[in-house]
């Protein structure tokens, strides 16, 4: 997947980056931080508690792997057949979204480090309701937000 415009194809390591983002939410005073990839989703999700408060990022490697199999569609020259070129598109959107989440998370923790944005402004939408569901997911169930689902 090399010679690509689609950001993070060239990401290595979701374990790295796994490491980084522990390492930059432990710095920042979180605790119970966890992964879990859902396979029949194609997500990846954090979950991590800060003073009491859970949250739960989640990042689709599907919607990454789309991007990726848009801006480089199959073709006959590729050495594989077109469900495997699928399945590695798939497989990068893993690790690239693994990337994409430590930078986002570094980026946030330095805009609220920094005074630019408060820490509830950030991390509100993905803060667990006592319904087991993050704030922006009972907002648009709720239909608060115009152009919500409800």
């Amino acid at each position: 997947m090399s010679g690509s415009r689609t950001p993070y194809s060239e990401a290595s390591s979701d374990i790295a980056a796994r490491d980084e983002i522990t390492k930059l939410l432990r710095r920042f005073g979180c605790a119970q931080i966890g992964f879990a990839d859902d396979y029949r989703t194609g997500e990846v999700l954090v979950a991590f508690q800060h003073r009491g408060r859970r949250m739960q990022l989640r990042a689709s490697a599907q919607g990454w792997a789309a991007r990726y199999l848009k801006e480089h569609p199959y073709n006959y020259r590729i050495k594989r057949t077109e469900a495997q070129y699928r399945e590695s598109a798939l497989s990068q959107g893993q690790i690239a979204v693994n990337s994409i989440l430590r930078d986002w998370i570094k980026g946030q923790i330095m805009a609220i480090e920094t005074g630019i944005l408060s820490f509830d402004a950030v991390v509100m939408p993905y803060m667990i309701t006592n319904d087991v569901r993050t704030i922006a997911e009972r907002a648009d169930q709720l239909g608060l937000l115009p152009g919500s689902a409800a």
